[in-house]
């Protein structure tokens, strides 16, 4: 029962997915039932995803799904996909499954990214661009490319617009004041405002 409600959760199922479920019995116990789900033929074992270890496993229709992605993207560059969740929600892969990414060296701040209740993560075609910490105050930032900035601010002014989060007063990125950088001109352009301090957007 756990294990396929984990297949259905994150789709492919590794040590770190278990691990931040806090399942009794940990990762060696899960890792019999899904053994015993594969020789059923319920779910397959395979090197799914790059650096993630050997043990995972998938639903046949999810590793159906990730062979689809690669093929398309192998046909055609199309424009970056963002999507902005919540930090805490299992289809956010960080802190989970995947570790959180290295931060520039000038990111001083002591903030650090983290599964907390309030944060919000934007993933552009897969990857961590932004992290906003709760109100928005701080954020931290994976990426300079201006293509992929865009994408991540117009989807984080989206998840407000859409009423998901009340509001955001956005003042430092990376321990950095946030106005006059390439994230803040990314925001502005998708519709977020100037204040005194840095950037706010709203419903």
């Amino acid at each position: 029962g756990t294990a396929e409600l984990l297949l259905d959760r994150y789709g492919v199922v590794t040590r770190g997915s278990v691990m931040v479920e806090n399942i009794v019995g940990g990762f060696g116990l899960m890792y019999k039932v899904l053994a015993r789900l594969e020789e059923a033929g319920r779910c397959r074992r395979g090197y799914f995803i790059e650096h993630l270890g050997a043990a995972q496993f998938a639903v046949p229709a999810t590793v159906d799904r990730l062979r689809s992605f690669t093929e398309d993207a192998q046909l055609a560059k199309t424009e970056p996909v963002a999507l902005a969740l919540a930090a805490t929600d299992p289809a956010n892969p960080y802190g989970a499954a995947l570790p959180w990414p290295a931060l520039a060296v000038d990111a001083g701040s002591g903030h650090r990214p983290g599964r907390k209740a309030g944060a919000l993560v934007v993933i552009v075609d897969g990857a961590l661009v932004l992290y906003v910490e709760r109100g928005g105050k701080t954020l931290l930032t994976f990426s300079q490319d201006d293509a992929v900035l865009a994408a991540a601010a117009a989807a984080l002014v989206g998840v407000v617009r859409r009423g998901a989060v009340d509001k955001l007063i956005m003042e430092k990125v990376n321990g950095h004041d946030l106005l006059d950088t390439p994230v803040a001109s990314a925001l502005a352009a998708a519709g977020a405002y100037s204040t005194p301090k840095g950037l706010r957007i709203r419903a």
